[in-house]
């Protein structure tokens, strides 16, 4: 029976800072667009990207000295 009188102020706590949690998402507009992360997972960016990181060898100014 001690044990609650420890126990129900740590689980209002709880309660109290998930809330505060939640709020403050709300607040900073974290579930505006919930369907945009989910998309990103079908598109495939890595074509364009592994193509530009390529560089095309440009052939020397100097003459070989063999």
């Amino acid at each position: 029976m001690d044990s609650l009188y420890v126990l129900i102020p740590i689980a209002i706590l709880f309660v109290i800072i998930a809330v505060g949690i939640f709020f403050w998402a709300v607040r900073s507009d974290q579930f505006e667009d919930l369907e945009r992360q989910g998309m990103n997972v079908l598109l495939d960016d890595d074509g364009p990207k592994a193509a530009s990181a390529a560089k095309p060898q440009q052939p020397s100014d100097k003459p070989d000295a063999d």
